[in-house]
């Protein structure tokens, strides 16, 4: 499982880099590696307002279609267009390609997200637990 530095973690493997008022998100690594081929990303519109835990995108594998949570409040301001024709790079980076960047309503929101260190202690947690 590869995690990334910097980044802020939900107990739901989806990663928000957070720049200013504005963050990426995507999903983790451990995700994409839960859910296998990815061969669909239902997106958001852009200018939809979302409430934090809020779904705000499908992604579809292979093996089952799993909801993608809104770590932090806020409004798309940009959609990884890429992704519809070619889902597959969530596989291939999962970290160098994020789903939605989303201008946040509450940037404090991030406080209750998992650091890098806390994330891995949590999937190796749940991986003892499964």
């Amino acid at each position: 499982m590869v995690t990334m530095e910097g980044l802020f973690y939900t107990e739901d493997h989806e990663w928000v880099k957070a720049e200013g008022n504005r963050a990426s998100v995507g999903i983790t690594d451990y995700a994409q590696h839960a859910l296998g081929q990815i061969v669909y990303v239902e997106l958001p519109e852009t200018d939809e307002v979302f409430k934090a835990g809020d779904v705000f995108c499908v992604v579809e594998s292979v093996k089952a279609a799993s909801d993608s949570y809104l770590p932090v409040s806020g409004k798309v301001v940009e959609i990884n267009a890429e992704l519809e024709d070619s889902p597959q790079l969530l596989n291939e980076g999962p970290y160098e390609n994020w789903i939605v960047v989303v201008e946040m309503d509450d940037p404090s929101e991030l406080e209750k997200l998992m650091d890098e260190k806390a994330y891995k202690a949590f999937c190796e947690e749940e991986e003892a637990n499964a």
